[in-house]
């Protein structure tokens, strides 16, 4: 039997848009259910079989977690993750999680990507897919005062090379073509709007370029969706959250899918929060879960036919944390 895909369908709606998911899924590898036991409560007769260990795991089947040492929807990524790293299951995919309500619980982390980078040893890297868009993110959950003081060459080209590696291995994206936004309005206008472009990501873009990879920037960030919309590039490095998340989910909302790049497992996630407006009222849309189950799926079938490992081949200079 294949490897399991472990989903944590986490808080909010997520477990109504999990439920709903496995109505509508037509992927055949395994999947186990993590999470609190009573989130599922709704669904009493439509949840799979509860099971112990992923050794008995059924074809669709769910373990539970409570409140311990830490929260339980906490533990159940992090039981995720250790079962990618040991081997013992193909790939996770993550629901979303009320990040406010976790930290009153004593978790440290802004978010599933940098939990997941602590657990793995790893850099981790926020990328989205599945619609019509690939975007990359240098900076993440930080006040968008802080991005020019984040920004470095090695962050950067951090970001790029790994974007790079894992369109090629895990897409089969052959010499992909990135683009690479500028932080100010106009890519800086020859630093007349700012210096951050002539300063850093320009000579970023530059060094790049000499190591071969196709970069186009420091650009504009309409420039560089315009780009990718009309297929001339494979996917934009956006220097900050909204930057690169803005035209996304104007575009492919629903469809795009939270990709973890850098790590040394396959993580996919869902493209929104908890929306904890709609919770109970039977509305929330399970799209991009799909999607992300998805393209789990489909990247950890590429992996068993290429041959490679748990943890693949990056190679990619870690820079420092911020």
């Amino acid at each position: 039997m294949k490897r399991p895909l472990l989903l944590t369908y986490g808080m909010g709606i997520g477990p109504e848009i999990t439920m709903k998911a496995l109505r509508l899924r037509r992927n055949q590898r395994p999947l186990v259910l993590l999470g609190r036991e009573e989130a599922l409560d709704n669904w009493k007769d439509e949840r799979p079989p509860r099971v112990e260990t992923l050794d008995n795991a059924e074809p669709i089947s769910r373990i539970s977690f409570s409140d311990g040492d830490q929260a339980a929807e906490v533990a159940a990524i992090e039981f995720a993750a250790k079962a990618c790293l040991s081997g013992r299951a193909a790939a996770m995919i993550t629901g979303p999680i009320n990040k406010k309500r976790l930290s009153e619980r004593g978790f440290a982390f802004k978010g599933h990507t940098d939990f997941l980078g602590a657990l793995c040893g790893a850099e981790s890297v926020m990328a989205f897919t599945g619609g019509d868009l690939k975007v990359a993110l240098v900076t993440t959950h930080i006040p968008l005062m802080s991005v020019g003081a984040a920004l470095s060459q090695e962050r950067i080209g951090y970001t790029v090379r790994t974007a790079a590696f894992h369109l090629k291995r895990d897409l089969g994206i052959q010499n992909p073509r990135i683009a690479v936004c500028g932080l100010n309005p106009h890519a800086g206008e020859e630093g007349l709007l700012g210096h951050e472009e002539t300063e850093t990501i320009h000579p970023c873009c530059d060094r790049l370029r000499e190591e071969g990879y196709l970069v186009e920037g420091a650009v504009s960030a309409e420039t560089a969706f315009l780009l990718a919309q009309k297929g001339l590039v494979d996917m934009v490095v956006a220097m900050y959250h909204d930057q690169g998340l803005a035209p996304l989910k104007a575009v492919d909302f629903g469809r795009s899918v939270n990709w973890t790049l850098g790590l040394p497992i396959i993580r996919t996630s869902v493209d929104h929060g908890t929306a904890d407006s709609l919770v109970g009222k039977g509305v929330a849309d399970p799209s991009s879960l799909l999607s992300a189950i998805k393209l789990a799926d489909k990247i950890a079938s590429r992996h068993s036919l290429q041959g490679f490992s748990q943890s693949g081949s990056l190679s990619v200079s870690q820079p420092e944390p911020t």
